[in-house]
């Protein structure tokens, strides 16, 4: 008897020590890993960087690997989507403003209304970028943490302005100081009947016309019924554009512009200013050289503006909504949207969303054109417009289809296809096609 409980004894004992080593294992493999994050970029510029921060990450986190795909935009999009029918999104992705609505309505980005509101300290970060987002993706929610932001800015010539004894604009332009301006610095130089510096450059763009509807606390869109419907402060910047070319003869048609490339005609001197991203900081510094000194300033504020809106649209990092690691993977998104990046990631012109970058000498560049770049940390903390929704592309007129949707109308209006009543008419009946087609 006392033989068969030694023998009892000995098998528990070994039982129990292996339940023990089973146990330390586990733990062991917990504490050491293998928590594998995926994260896909759209920027193979900034491979590099972006190895070099996971690399800090991992130090700082052990236990979490960041294997990193980087892909050319192109492809990233169309391999991307393909990920994202299959179920199979990587944990963190590169994400557009333009494609966030889509996404959020159709499930693919997961929810971060809890780690944003409990875990991230909102004073490092100009908000007013989340809550574009919140906007753009039109659920009430948070759906992707920005890292990057473009606005839109007036890039204007100093020589072309001292030469015109014209003040330089500043945040108090109205309307009619830039009319005005425009007009001054139309020059037929050498007097042969041609233009040789125009005013004012700009076509029927998203960038180059929202940013002037916006400036006067204007919409394009009824985004209550999802249509186009613009209002009256709308069609007053819109007339106001087009009347620069067909009345006050301060802009040229787009028709008369072909042998540009459109980013290249303010750097290439052939009008005193201009309209768009501010990404044409670095075009800008490529085309024009030391040919001229030109600075920026914000869109002139309209009859109906108060100067607290600005046109911009942010980059965002998304989570897959069906990650087995979403705390790992918000944290690395929180890392890589803040206080992991560098200055030297960024495309100048493009604006950081963490404060410490953007607020700092070296975001500045002050050994640079422009030398008033402040602008664009005032911008920063204004309140967001952008004017996404699904089927942007299709019925603003983007990329390939660029002179068809609303910016075929404009272009056709300031070339003189068609009147200005007639373009609206148009665009009232081919733009509700689309959003009828996609919200309905």
């Amino acid at each position: 008897m006392k033989k068969e409980y030694k023998y009892l004894t000995l098998i528990l004992i070994a039982l129990l020590l292996s339940v023990s080593f089973i146990s330390a294992s586990g733990t062991q493999e917990e504490q050491s890993g293998e928590t594998v994050l995926q994260y896909w970029s759209w920027d193979p510029e900034a491979k590099e960087s972006n190895e070099a921060l996971i690399l800090e990450f991992e130090a700082a986190n052990p236990g979490i690997t960041v294997e990193l795909t980087t892909l050319e935009p192109k492809e990233y999009w169309t391999k991307i989507r393909i990920m994202a029918n299959q179920k199979k999104l990587p944990d963190v992705f590169n994400l557009s403003s333009g494609y966030l609505e889509e996404w959020a309505s159709n499930d693919l980005l997961l929810n971060l209304d809890s780690y944003i509101e409990n875990d991230l300290d909102q004073s490092k970060y100009y908000m007013s970028l989340f809550d574009a987002g919140k906007d753009t993706a039109g659920k009430g929610s948070y759906f992707a943490a920005p890292y990057a932001l473009v606005t839109t800015n007036l890039f204007y010539n100093m020589d072309a302005f001292d030469e015109a004894g014209i003040a330089y604009p500043d945040k108090n332009w109205t309307w009619d100081d830039f009319r005005n301006a425009a007009i001054a610095l139309t020059k037929d130089k050498n007097n042969d009947g041609v233009i040789d510096q125009w005013g004012y450059w700009f076509y029927g763009r998203y960038a180059h016309v929202e940013s002037w509807v916006y400036s006067n606390n204007g919409h394009l869109l009824d985004r209550k019924n999802m249509s186009f419907d613009p209002d009256a402060q709308a069609m007053e910047a819109l007339r106001f554009l087009t009347d620069l070319v067909l009345v006050d003869k301060a802009a040229p048609p787009k028709k008369e512009m072909s042998a540009f490339r459109q980013q290249d005609v303010f750097p290439q001197a052939a009008a005193a200013m201009f309209v768009d991203g501010s990404w044409n900081i670095a075009n800008n510094r490529t085309v024009a050289g030391d040919n001229f000194r030109w600075g920026i300033a914000e869109i002139p504020v309209g009859p109906s503006g108060d100067g607290t809106i600005t046109y911009g649209w942010p980059d965002y990092v998304a989570l897959s909504p069906t990650g087995e690691n979403s705390d790992a993977a918000w944290k690395f998104a929180k890392f890589v949207s803040g206080e992991g990046l560098s200055l030297d990631m960024y495309l100048a012109g493009k604006i950081p969303s963490y404060r410490s970058l953007t607020e700092s000498e070296e975001f500045l560049e002050k050994d640079m054109q422009p030398y008033n770049k402040e602008v664009l940390i005032d911008q920063a903390g204004e309140t967001m417009r952008t004017s996404f929704t699904l089927g942007w592309g299709e019925w603003r007129g983007y990329g390939a289809a660029e002179t068809l949707g609303f910016n075929g109308v404009i272009d056709g209006i300031i070339d003189g296809e068609f009147s200005f009543e007639d373009g609206m008419e148009k665009a009232d009946k081919n733009i509700n096609t689309v959003l009828d087609r996609l919200y309905r």
